[in-house]
């Protein structure tokens, strides 16, 4: 085989493993843009190394966006853009490759935004370790090869990353779709009533609510207790010129499924200009997390764009 033969034969080497690559990173950094960066780095490595010597080389990748992921996550610039209070994951619809692997529970939570937000809470070791083992099912010894750590670092790691995780981690379980969109429809409805007594009952006792004020803010915006955030939400629900003109036109809304959870889109044209995606327990609503920073959008209008939107929930907003 020639040079140019066997470049092409590991370019598609590359290519077909190139969505669990991006799915890996993706849950990493929470961030679809800066998955795409680290895989195509990683791609870079992969054309510059000696290929001949790279004895399996899923493994040798994994290792080298992994890294590159870590690598990221411990930079100046993350550890001031991912502050504790003023972060939240890019939202991605249900389907997209990179949330792939979604075959068991533990995998489709490790992409919620749920537990992409807890895991900022983690050390980038032990983030790494809890992905790939609940999200990839790598053994210790594959773990500790990937991460330069023993068996026992890895182990340790799983164990607090798990235990931390656990602690914070607010409901639980899947929910049946069908429920999940009448209480999504339900909220709506309440919340365009201008009644909040409404939207209170469908809220739990513990519920929070949390923004990324558009990217306006930097800092999140964060509400507690079922009355407070019933009459920020009415009031946030509430059309005005003010906020049309913002969001460069009329809204419609639509119901979807974004990192296995419902969710409202905000949609003016073939733009996504804001999610609002629930936490459900016990058929009540346990989070609220409003997104509408357009660096977070920038994918999921992407994918819009390329779908037959439904009917919306709402035409004009």
């Amino acid at each position: 085989m020639d040079s140019a033969a066997t470049d092409r034969f590991d370019t598609g080497r590359f290519e077909a493993g190139r969505n669990r690559l991006a799915s890996l990173a993706y849950r990493l950094l929470g961030s679809a843009a800066d998955a795409e960066d680290a895989v195509q780095d990683a791609f870079l490595h992969w054309q510059a190394a000696d290929r001949q010597q790279i004895k399996v080389p899923e493994a040798w990748l994994t290792k080298v966006v992994t890294n590159l992921c870590l690598d990221r996550l411990r930079s100046a610039q993350a550890r001031r853009e991912r502050t504790v209070g003023a972060w939240l994951p890019e939202p991605l619809f249900d389907g997209d490759p990179m949330l792939g692997p979604a075959d068991t529970f533990e995998q489709r939570e490790s992409v919620s935004l749920a537990v992409l937000t807890l895991m900022e809470r983690l050390s980038p070791l032990e983030r790494a370790v809890y992905l790939l083992r609940e999200a990839f099912s790598y053994r210790h010894a594959e773990i500790a090869e990937i991460l330069d750590i023993t068996e026992s670092a890895s182990q340790q790691h799983l164990h607090r990353a798990r235990r931390r995780i656990t602690a914070a981690r607010r409901g639980g379980g899947e929910i049946d779709p069908a429920s999940a969109r009448r209480i999504v429809e339900g909220f709506l409805a309440a919340a365009s009533s201008g009644r909040t007594e409404r939207l209170v009952a469908l809220l739990t006792d513990d519920v929070i609510a949390i923004s990324d004020g558009a990217g306006l803010t930097e800092r999140l915006l964060q509400y507690d207790t079922p009355q407070r955030i019933a009459a920020v939400v009415r009031a946030g629900f509430k059309p005005t010129p003010a906020k049309r003109r913002f969001a460069g036109g009329t809204s419609a809304m639509h119901y979807a499924l974004v990192n296995g959870a419902p969710a409202i889109l905000f949609v003016v044209g073939d733009q996504v200009v804001g999610v609002v995606a629930f936490d459900i327990t016990d058929g009540k609503i346990a989070t609220v997390r409003g997104i509408a920073a357009p660096t977070r959008l920038a994918r999921l209008t992407e994918a819009w764009r390329q779908h037959e939107p439904d009917t919306p929930l709402i035409a004009q907003w």
